[in-house]
Formats: structure tokens, sequence, C-alpha cells
């Protein structure tokens, strides 16, 4: 297969312990002949368990020796399992002196490729059969666009189209163009195509290798409909708003949304009214309670919105965040159920959540599975950023879709909505990505992959705890997980306890209702101390971190988390997570301990940080935090974040009006301190976490104005240790104005 040579998928013979020992010079001259074949070979003993998944996933063909007679069948079926756990394609062959299907036992028979006798051909011929069974194998690996792509970029033909890198050869007649061909290699500018070559298909249209792609990874996903996006879920988002939702219509939003869809709303000129969320002191966005969700409630919204004056208009979409950036999830079933026929679609953002149709402990908590009860009136759309927790590139994204029994999903008008939204010159090394990533979880390959993801967080999550309970003996301090308080075993999460109920003290949440809501478990809050979830901060003296503190120290020695909080840090364990990656995180978390306790110079432990900031070289680590902690507490941040979020908000006019009027000209750039009461035409978003505050067309309270206030002036008393809200322009007299509606 073209374009293969240079990846290495070995030949891997695997010896039992048991293994007869009369088969040692059979192997090594079917080892030998295997090399003269040109294939590549590797040896293992079956007691390097923890190596057979990377065997499943690395090699072109497994051999297997067993051991003798009947005592080692149960090491023969436990080998192959393991295996095909990970690997539901790879060719397992069995080589011994005798095998016969009448000693292999059915349940090992019925899941291998082949038995192959060490005296009855000779070697040579032996490897050429299993030469053909690796040229199999690796025939069928690369899904379809992916394998037309390496086909093409690999034929050698000269381009005449754009872009006009002309395969990476224009970067070639340039120093720095050479660096840049150098550093992402030539496949990668070779495969950077334009939509004038048919053979890879059309995205726009669906068409050639792209549409059996996105075919097989509808299948992948139990969706009826997939489609592969290149700009992100953000993108995706707007597609599915803009194939439904027009001028006036009522749109039901999440209020902690990401702002792709609060931009759709102003895009597509509909009036939105907000499903409430809960939250606790500690900054963590909690559920939004099940009786939200009702009819009587939803109309009751509609009711009381100043914007609608056709009160008996329907819902025409409904988008739930399904997973909060911080990791809760709804029963999507249930969701489906209560408003099938209420909204006319329902759109679940899973951007977050691309993995949970791979494994039991999300059963019924993702919004598309054909294989589940559909509904009659209501189309289900799931977007999900593949980028995010699976193997895609940045940007790597996919629509999902579930059609109603009776047929009420209209792809054509999701066509023009989807060409409106797609470049016509997408980035095919993304797509590609889309594919691959599909791919990766066909078969048994994306539950196990899931798996590994699952243990590996509760290994992690149970460490945290573990020790802190050991520091706790002894009156010290240490870091925590939010979640449940899991038992000290080893092994996969049980569902029970990740679910929210009303009495469980450990999320801090005001409202929960039982069996509606879970927290996924690779979605990790490491939690510092200085604040409980109660909203409650350390007195002076006792330990108090900072997550900015800690965000930036762990930045400086090699670790990116992916949100901070104000005492707390997100870590995402994605299928790309490792024992070594967590385990140098714990590592990190006590080196940062002891240079706490002990008060070490920040110059000497951070020295860019201090370098960009000498204002903070002289002081301690302890007393640097002990500081910016009272700050915090003077302040009283964690009710002041939690009020702006939670706090009614007033709407005056359309989203879509207030961006227009923007637009137009028809606005003030007016100071933060002489905002109360203005109405806002942006999106007021602070960073962390990136939720949106206000949308265009509300009313700006007292309490928003003050939490701006705020972090105006942390930002000049800690500068380096605060965050930003987008909206908020610095003007180049230092002051802060927000876009306010004239």
């Amino acid at each position: 297969m073209r374009g293969r040579s240079t990846v290495s998928f070995p030949v891997t013979i695997v010896t039992s312990v048991q293994g007869a020992a009369g088969l040692r010079r059979p192997l090594e001259m079917l080892e030998a002949a295997l090399v003269r074949a040109g294939l590549e070979v590797r040896r293992l003993g079956d007691d390097r368990g923890g190596m057979l998944a990377d065997v499943a996933r690395s090699s072109s063909v497994v051999l297997y020796t067993p051991g003798a007679g009947e005592a080692d069948v149960p090491a023969l079926a436990e080998f192959v399992g393991t295996v095909r756990g990970h690997n539901d394609r790879i060719p397992i062959l069995l080589f011994g002196e005798q095998l016969t299907a009448r000693t292999i036992p059915q349940s090992v028979l019925s899941r291998i490729d082949g038995v192959v006798n060490a005296y009855e051909d000779t070697p040579d011929f032996l490897a050429r059969k299993i030469q053909r069974e690796v040229s199999h194998y690796l025939g069928r690996l690369a899904p379809p666009f992916f394998e037309a792509l390496m086909r093409y970029a690999n034929d050698g033909a000269y381009s005449w189209h754009c872009p006009g890198h002309s395969g990476g050869t224009a970067f070639l007649k340039s120093p720095v163009g050479t660096l840049f061909h150098e550093f992402f290699g030539e496949n990668l500018l070779r495969a950077d195509v334009c939509n004038a070559v048919e053979d890879l298909g059309q995205l726009l249209d669906h068409s050639g290798p792209i549409a059996d792609s996105e075919r097989l990874a509808a299948k992948t996903f139990r969706a009826d409909h997939l489609f592969f996006v290149t700009n992100g879920t953000s993108t995706s988002n707007k597609i599915v708003w803009n194939s439904l939702v027009g001028p006036g219509d009522i749109v039901a939003v999440d209020r902690n949304c990401h702002k792709s869809v609060l931009h759709a709303i102003i895009l597509t000129g509909a009036v939105p009214i907000y499903l409430m969320p809960t939250r606790n002191r500690a900054g963590v966005i909690g559920p939004i309670p099940r009786s939200e969700f009702t009819a009587a409630s939803l109309q009751a919204k509609i009711e009381a919105s100043p914007l609608i004056t056709d009160k008996s208009r329907p819902i025409r979409l409904l988008t739930l965040t399904q997973s909060t950036y911080d990791g809760i999830i709804y029963r999507a079933d249930e969701l489906k159920r209560t408003l099938d026929g209420v909204v006319d679609a329902l759109h679940f953002d899973e951007a977050w959540l691309p993995h949970a149709s791979f494994h039991g402990l999300y059963e019924g908590m993702h919004g598309v599975a054909n294989d589940r009860e559909r509904t009659g009136r209501t189309v289900v759309y799931a977007t999900q950023s593949t980028h995010k927790l699976l193997a895609g590139l940045s940007q790597a994204s996919q629509i999902l879709v579930q059609d109603t029994t009776g047929g009420h999903f209209d792809e054509r008008v999701f066509a023009q909505a989807y060409r409106m939204h797609t470049s016509t010159s997408p980035q095919y090394a993304i797509i590609a990505s889309c594919d691959v990533s599909a791919e990766m979880m066909a078969g048994k390959r994306g539950p196990a992959l899931v798996e590994e993801t699952i243990t590996e967080a509760m290994e992690f999550r149970r460490t945290v705890i573990r020790v802190g309970a050991e520091c706790a003996k002894s009156g010290d301090w240490w870091f925590g997980v939010w979640g449940p308080d899991t038992p000290p075993r080893t092994g996969l999460a049980d569902r029970a306890e990740w679910e929210l109920t009303a009495d469980a003290g450990w999320h801090g949440f005001d409202r929960v209702d039982d069996g509606f809501t879970m927290l996924d478990p690779i979605k990790v809050t490491l939690t510092t101390p200085g604040l409980t979830v109660g909203g409650e901060f350390s007195g002076p003296g006792a330990p108090a971190v900072p997550g900015v503190v800690l965000a930036r120290y762990l930045a400086e020695h090699g670790v990116v988390v992916e949100k901070t909080g104000l005492y707390s840090l997100f870590v995402l364990f994605t299928i790309g997570i490792t024992k070594g990656r967590w385990n140098s995180l714990v590592a990190e978390l006590h080196r940062f301990k002891s240079a706490y306790d002990g008060n070490a110079a920040v110059e000497r432990l951070m020295p860019e940080f201090a370098g960009a900031f000498p204002e903070y070289a002289g002081r301690g680590l302890r007393d640097l935090c002990e500081a910016l902690h009272g700050t915090y507490r003077d302040a009283d941040l964690a009710e002041l974040t939690t009020a702006v979020y939670t706090e009614p908000v007033e709407q005056v006019t359309l989203p879509g009006t207030a961006w227009t009027a923007m637009a137009a000209g028809r606005v003030e750039h007016v100071p933060v301190e002489k905002l109360a009461g203005r109405t806002t035409a942006v999106l007021l978003t602070p960073y962390p976490p990136g939720i949106p505050l206000l949308v265009p067309g509300e009313r700006i309270s007292s309490s928003i104005v003050r939490f701006l206030r705020h972090e105006q002036i942390l930002a000049h008393r800690w500068p380096g240790f605060t965050g930003i809200t987008h909206g908020v322009v610095e003007e180049q007299d230092g002051h802060r104005t927000v876009a306010c509606l004239l």
C-alpha cells in the first residue's frame, strides 16, 4: 500500500510462558524467513500483559505460541480476548506443532484468523502466508478519505491548482520557508490541496471518499447522518442554527452556553428565552433543574419575555450544553422524551462529549443514538469537537443527526446552511483527522480507548485523594479533586457514584434533581486550598493557593491546564493521556507544595514569569499566595463571581438588533464606572472561564459594574494574575469601556 512503507507495523511473535520448548528452533527459522520477506519482527512473552494493548494497536499480525495441552487453554483464551478487546481487526495466528480445530476451544477459534503448524510447510512459505495477512490488514487500515488522500499525495503528479505553495515546493525557495517545510514535513504539504481534486470528493457536496467516510463515521457514532466540519464546533453550531432558525423564531438556550450559540442567535435574528443553571460558590457551573425543561415552564418564560409579542408561537429550537465545561451531563434520553413535540428541534452541544457513545458509563447520557428510542416530532442534533477529547486535529468537528419516526429532518435545507458556513478551501488534513478519529473509535477500539481514559482519570483522582488523606493524618495540607470521594479501589468508576443527588455535599449546588445529571469522571477539577464549594475563604495563616498561581507555576514547568478557577484547575483527560503524563503532574504538585511550605523565591521557581513581572521576583511563594488570597477574600470574589452569573437578566432588545446597531455605529463607548443601567451592544465574556456574562441587548447591572471594576483593580494590583473580559476595551488613556446602545 503506497505511502505506508515508512510506518512500522511489525509482526509480533508472542510466546506463552508454557510454550512448547520444541518450537524454539522453528520459531527462529520462521523469524529469519519473515525478515527475508522484508517484514519487521519483534518477540515478546505473554507474561508482559501490560504491553498487549500496544501490541494490538501497533502490530500488523500477532503470532501466538500457546502452551501444550488443556492446561494452557485459559491463558490462550485470555490472550486472544485481551488483544481483541483493543483491536477487533488485527490478524491473530496460532503457531504450534500439531494445532487443530479439534483441540482449540470454539471461544478462541471464532476470534482468530488461522493456525500455522511448524513442520507442515517451509518457513519461507509460512512467511509468504503471513505477509499476505499483513498486506490484507494494512490495506484495509485507512478509512476511505484518508486512503484517497494518501494515494493522491504519494502519486508524484504536478499540481496546477491552489494552494500556491504547490505541494510545499514554494517554501523551498526561501530560507524561512525551508524551515517551515522541514518542521511540518512533505506529507502534510503534499496533502494540502484544493477542491479541484475530484478524486478526493467534495466536502461541500458530501461526495466521493468524503461521503463514504461520513457514512462510516455515522455508523460508528450511531447517527442517521454525520457531517464533518473543519472550522470547529463553533461553526457546527451555526450550521445547525442556520438550517432551522429565522428572524423572530423563539429559541430556548442554556444560559451558560458557548458564545458560538449566542453568535447564532445574533446571526439568525432569533428571540431567546434562557434556561438557568445553578452554580456553587467555587465557580463550578451546575445543572439546569429538571423543572426548567417542562412545557409549562418554557411557556411561562415565553409569557414573561418582553421581546415576544405572539405568545402562541412554538419554540423552534432548544440548545443545551451537554457536558458543561466542568463535566456535568444530563440524562439525554429523558430530555428527548420530555421535549418531543414541545420544541421543533433539540440540539445537544456535545463539544466536550464525543466519547460518550462508546462506553456504558454514559448510556442514555448523549443526544444521538439511533439504536435507542426515537422522537416522534423533534429532530435531534449533536455537535461534537473530535479534536477536544478524541484524536482530531484542532478545529475538527462533526454534526450528528437523529431523525424522527416521521422523517422531519430536511437534508436539502441543511445542505444550504452547511455551504453557507463551510470554506470552499477546507484544510484536507483536518478532514482526514475527522475520518481517522472516527475510524479509531469503530468496533472494539473505541470502547477500549474510552475505558482506558476513564481508568486513568480514576487512578489520578484516587491518587490525589489518597495523598490528601495521608497528609491530613499529620495535619498537613494537600490538593483535592472536585467530585465524590470514591472508595480507594482500582478499576472503573461506578455510575451511581457519579450521579448528582440532592443529599450529596461534595458538589455544593443549591438545586439538584436526583437521577437527572452526572459528573463525567474524566473532567477533573483539581482544587487548591483556600475556598470551599460553599464559598468560605480560609482565614489568615491557613494554607491558601489561588488557582492562577499554581497554573503559572505548572505552565513554566511544562504542564498547561485547560481552565483556571479561583481555587481550582481543570485537568482534561482525553484518549491521549498516559500514566506517565498524570504521574508527572502529581510530581509537580508535590514540588509546588514543598516550594510553598518553604516560601521559596518566585524568581527561582518561575524565572520566566519573574522576568516578565519583576515586581514579584523577590517575593516568597507562600507570601505571594497569602497576599493574593487576602485580596480575593476581602472582595468576597466567590460571592461576586457567582452573583453576576445567577442574578436575573433584563432583556431590552433583541441580540441581533443590538449587534446591528453597533455595526452601524449607533453606539457609544461608556467607561466601566458609568455602565450601570446601560444596554450592552456586545458580548461580555470573562476569561477564564469563557462563559458569556451578558448578551447584546441586555441591561448592565450594578453587580456586573462592580465585577468589571474589581477586574480592573486586580489588573493594576496583580498584573499577570488576572483574567480579561472580552467586550471590554482598554482605551489609550487607560480607561476601560464597553460599547452600549445610544
